[in-house]
């Protein structure tokens, strides 16, 4: 991959990435919908646990639950990373801080660590895998 092509697989993931943290603070936690990869491929992880084995249960979880308690998110992203490995996959890392509302206004806040594949798809750049580490609370 040539420097251009490298650059611009990183502008383009580093868009993606912002646009992900507009949407999801701005229409909470169906907003990560348009970002899961719609193939058989896509899964998450959060803490060493597999949460969403496949899209399905993703949009089923965030749907039937996390959209009844949490009522919104900030979510924010500092030093995002992205390694361009071809024209169409990349990886992200980037720390997170988010405060979650939930459904009876407390807010939670939440930092860490999340890392992905991203692929470009006939609909954009989306998440083909995602891992989430919080930090411990102290």
């Amino acid at each position: 991959m040539s420097p251009e092509q490298q650059a611009s697989v990183k502008d383009s993931v580093m868009r993606m990435a912002e646009t992900i943290a507009t949407d999801v603070s701005g229409h909470g936690p169906i907003a990560w919908s348009r970002y899961f990869e719609d193939t058989a491929a896509f899964f998450m992880v959060t803490d060493g646990l597999l949460v969403f084995p496949n899209r399905d249960s993703a949009i089923s979880i965030i749907s039937n639950s996390l959209t009844k308690s949490i009522k919104g998110i900030q979510l924010h992203w500092t030093n995002i990373r992205i390694d361009p490995l071809s024209e169409d996959l990349a990886g992200m890392g980037a720390h997170f801080s988010e405060v979650l509302t939930d459904s009876s206004g407390k807010s939670i806040a939440a930092e860490g660590y999340f890392t992905a594949i991203a692929e470009k798809t006939p609909g954009g750049w989306q998440l083909r895998n995602a891992h989430w580490s919080a930090i411990p609370a102290k």
